[in-house]
This record gives structure tokens, C-alpha cells and sequence, in this order.
């Protein structure tokens, strides 16, 4: 009979990450570059001279109104936490970001990104605020420069190994982007037909258990914008050359559940919500466990900043239908605990249970006993 040990911690991260059946419906405002610009759009002003209390009230009326439905809420500390911490519902799961906003330039022409740990912030920081889980965005090409590779799985390494030592489950969001002289943009057909073999090689990847990721928060591996039945501009009014068909989303995401080591959910990405409730229901028939859902549940309440009010009352209503269409989108998700993983909550044990296991149990240095806490900061 299959056995499936896991930490304490990590088992409780992923119950709190889950609704009642085992599926993740996690909500994301840890966006903090984005959500500036659609502010600062919706007043006529520079993204900068969005100011912090402006940007963390609308990151609270997110939380505020919307945390009580999903699952979980992934926010920021810089300005979702501080703030939003005392909207955010009871029993909603807490994800908190370990990233700065934004990417350095890399490789030869600098076309490509690295990522940046927060300054002053840490997994061992996210772990004593409470949260339930660690996320980490990681822009990644598999075949990028070989350099900047290996600075950008060192990173996930080092989350990794964190979250193993403080046992809080790490998520995992790996971006693709374009660099490349044949990749003239990431609306583009060339590279729309490059994608699903960037996030399939990425996901292999990742699943390595060296980099100690529970859940991996994906794209969708194709842009319907470029399958043949959305691309006379279904989504925006914008036609494009289809690329790809119906059949090839469905294959390439089966492909995501047949190469990913664990639980894996859909990510908007900024689309709208109706292109992004056929993401998800084409995800979850093919094996994701939910969803982490960010701007396509909520950007158009920006449009009414900076209007607390009307902001609220857009997502009071159209926020909460959007939860309710991505709920009913979501049905065939697969509970994570029957991921191939697990294959059966029942199949799930604790590592080193029994009577003895707070011996074996490892304190917050990796080691067995008493020990003090140490204090590491990036």
C-alpha cells in the first residue's frame, strides 16, 4: 500500500491552501507594478505618484471583500499585509510573496530577467507573520543563457530549502517571457508557438524534488488568442493567426499534469475573466487542483478608483460573481491529495509519527532538540 509522509506544517499549509473538497480556489493581490499603472491609468497619473496609502487601500477592500470566499489570499508585505491583515476573513489560508516587484536585466544584451528577494524580508519573517505558505514569481526561459539559469534556480533553491527548514509549503510561479531575436513580443504568433514547450520543459524542471516545491502555480501553456476558435478577436476584438486548436490546449496541459511531480494550479496572467474561465476549465479536466486568480477576478474595480465606495461595490458584486463562475469553471479540478502524488488522503501520513515524533521533529536550525531560532534575512 502507497505511503505519502509529510511535515506537519507542510500537511496543515496545504489543508489551510484548500477549501472543504481538497481543491485550491486561491485569490492573488500581491500585484504591486500592475495594480500602480491600472490606478494610475484610472486618474491620469504616473504609476509612481500612486502614493502607499492609495495603493494598500485598494489591495484592503480586495481582501476585505473577496477573502471570505476563496480558499486562500496571496498578498504582498509591503503594502497587502501591513494593511489588509485585519480585513482578511478568519478562515482564509495567508500566502505571502518573497519577491521585490519587478526584474533585474540579464544575459548578454540584458534582454533577460532575473528575480530579486525582497530586501529585509524572509521566508523565516513570512513564517512568524503568519502566513501559511511562501510564493516566489520566477521569470524563467529553460533555454536561457546558461548563467542566468543558474541564478534563477539558485533562487528557488534557497526559498526552498528555507521553506523545507520552517516547514511551510513553497509555491512555486514560474513566467516565461520573450528575448529572443525570432520572439518580437509575447503577443506574437512566434512566440505564442514557442510557449507550451517552454512551460512543459519548465515544469519538468521544477519538479525536481531538489527545489523542494509543493505547488506549482503555472500559465496556461497556450494563449487562446491564437487557437483557431477564439483568434477572429473573440477576447479583445483583435484578430490574430490561429495557431493552434482546441485539441492542442487540452494535450498540452494533460502534458503539464503527466510531467509535474506535484499539485499544480492555473494562473490569469492578466487576462480578462472570460478567457481565463476557459483557462481554468480546460486545466482542471485535465488534472490542475484550482486556481490562483488575480487580475481577471478583480482589475475592473480600478477603473472606478478612486472612488472607495463605487470600488467597493463592484466587488461586492461583480468580484464574488467572478469567484462563483471560476467555482463552477473549477468543478473537475483534481483534490490535490489524489494528485499521483498522494493518489488518496488516506495515503498521507506524518513524517516520523508516533509517540517519539517531537523528538525527531527538527527545530527551526535543522537540527533535532532545542535550539534557538536563526535569524536570516535576504
Amino acid at each position: 500500500m502507497k505511503k505519502i509522509t509529510l511535515t506537519p506544517g507542510k500537511f496543515k499549509g496545504l489543508k489551510r491552501l484548500s477549501d472543504d473538497t481538497g481543491r485550491f480556489r486561491m485569490l492573488a493581490i500581491d500585484q504591486r507594478g500592475s495594480l500602480r499603472r491600472m490606478l494610475g491609468k484610472a486618474t491620469n497619473r504616473k504609476p509612481e505618484e500612486i502614493t502607499y496609502e492609495e495603493l494598500a487601500t485598494a489591495k484592503r477592500l480586495v481582501i476585505e471583500y473577496l477573502s471570505p470566499y476563496f480558499s486562500a489570499t496571496l498578498t504582498d508585505p509591503q503594502y497587502g499585509l501591513p494593511e489588509g491583515i485585519k480585513f482578511l476573513d478568519r478562515d482564509a489560508g495567508l500566502l505571502l510573496a518573497a519577491e521585490r516587484s519587478g526584474t533585474n536585466p540579464a544575459g548578454k544584451d540584458g534582454k533577460e530577467k532575473t528575480t530579486e528577494l525582497l530586501k529585509g524580508w524572509s521566508v523565516e519573517k513570512i513564517k512568524r507573520a503568519g502566513a501559511d505558505a511562501v510564493k516566489l514569481l520566477l521569470y524563467y526561459r529553460p533555454d536561457g543563457s546558461p548563467e542566468v539559469k543558474e541564478f534563477q534556480e539558485n533562487i528557488v533553491r534557497k526559498v526552498g530549502e528555507e521553506a523545507k527548514r520552517l516547514d511551510l509549503p513553497f509555491v512555486l510561479e514560474p513566467m516565461s517571457y520573450p528575448f529572443k531575436e525570432d520572439e518580437p513580443e509575447k503577443d506574437s504568433p512566434e512566440f505564442a508557438k514557442k510557449k507550451p514547450e517552454i512551460v512543459l520543459k519548465t515544469v519538468e524542471e521544477f519538479s525536481k524534488e531538489e527545489y523542494g516545491v509543493d505547488i506549482l502555480k503555472l500559465e496556461f501553456p497556450v494563449d487562446l488568442k491564437y487557437v483557431e476558435d477564439f483568434s477572429f478577436g473573440a477576447f479583445d476584438k483583435k484578430e490574430r493567426e490561429a495557431v493552434f486548436t482546441m485539441d492542442d490546449a487540452y494535450d498540452f496541459c494533460e502534458e503539464i499534469s503527466n510531467r509535474s511531480r506535484v499539485p499544480w494550479v492555473i494562473l490569469s496572467a492578466g487576462v480578462d475573466i472570460e478567457e481565463f474561465l476557459i483557462n481554468v476549465e480546460i486545466a482542471s479536466e485535465s488534472g490542475a487542483s484550482g486556481f490562483l486568480a488575480g487580475r481577471a477576478v478583480w482589475k475592473e474595480f480600478t477603473k472606478f478608483f478612486p472612488d472607495e465606495s463605487k470600488m467597493s461595490l463592484w466587488l461586492k458584486t461583480s468580484g464574488v460573481e467572478n469567484y462563483f463562475r471560476l467555482v463552477e469553471a473549477s468543478d473537475k479540478a483534481l483534490p490535490y491529495f489524489e494528485h499521483p502524488l498522494f493518489e488518496s488522503y488516506a495515503n498521507i501520513e506524518i513524517e516520523n509519527g508516533g509517540e517519539n515524533w517531537y523528538v525527531e521533529y527538527e527545530d527551526f536550525k535543522g537540527e533535532k532538540g532545542e535550539g534557538k531560532k536563526e535569524k536570516e534575512e535576504y
